[in-house]
């Protein structure tokens, strides 16, 4: 899409002062922005108390092994919990993938499922259940309330960290101290 107003490939990051329980501290890849549809993003630092094993088994697959089965599974968002999303860097065939970028691809065809189970699957591969939605014009008048800060999308911040880091991390890389931040923005 060639809309230079477009967040797609961009990390979302919440600002401090988001009080939302379904957003607060939270990092969302968005993976589709366009002016006329909105938005639809990923949270990617938010475990659920589930385990991949629980996912495979209600698609009636087994884990090659008790560590594949371990992997936790993210709360993508609070729209159709339901769904699960694999997000992975580049490889593979998929039945039904969504290039974000030429470094992170999102996947939600079974076949992917089944081949993680199988220790087979692409790389930096995890779940996400549901996603986060913003109608056209919301997330643009969310970001004008100071609810979020955008970068592009740093394919080692959505790999290669711990979960629990990617938070604190986007603010480290943009060189803000959250100790000193206070909680309310202002315009200039």
């Amino acid at each position: 899409m060639g809309d230079s107003t477009s967040l797609t490939n961009h990390l979302l990051v919440a600002m401090p002062s988001l009080a939302d329980p379904n957003f607060a501290q939270t990092v969302t890849l968005i993976c589709e922005h366009s002016a006329d549809r909105g938005a639809l993003g990923i949270v990617v630092n938010k475990p659920l108390p589930m385990k991949l094993a629980d996912v495979l088994a209600q698609m009636k697959l087994d884990a090659l092994d008790d560590s594949i089965g371990a992997r936790p599974v993210l709360r993508g968002g609070p729209v159709h919990t339901d769904r699960g999303f694999v997000l992975h860097r580049p490889g593979g065939e998929w039945d039904s993938s969504h290039r974000v970028s030429g470094l992170i691809q999102v996947t939600t065809s079974r076949d992917v499922l089944a081949a993680m189970a199988n220790g087979a699957g692409p790389d930096g591969a995890f779940i996400a259940l549901g996603y986060a939605g913003w109608e056209s014009g919301q997330l643009e008048r969310e970001m004008l309330d100071n609810a979020w800060f955008s970068i592009p999308a740093d394919e080692a911040i959505v790999f290669d960290l711990p979960y629990e880091e990617r938070w604190p991390a986007v603010w480290r890389l943009l060189g803000v101290d959250l100790e000193k931040m206070t909680p309310f923005a202002g315009h200039a």
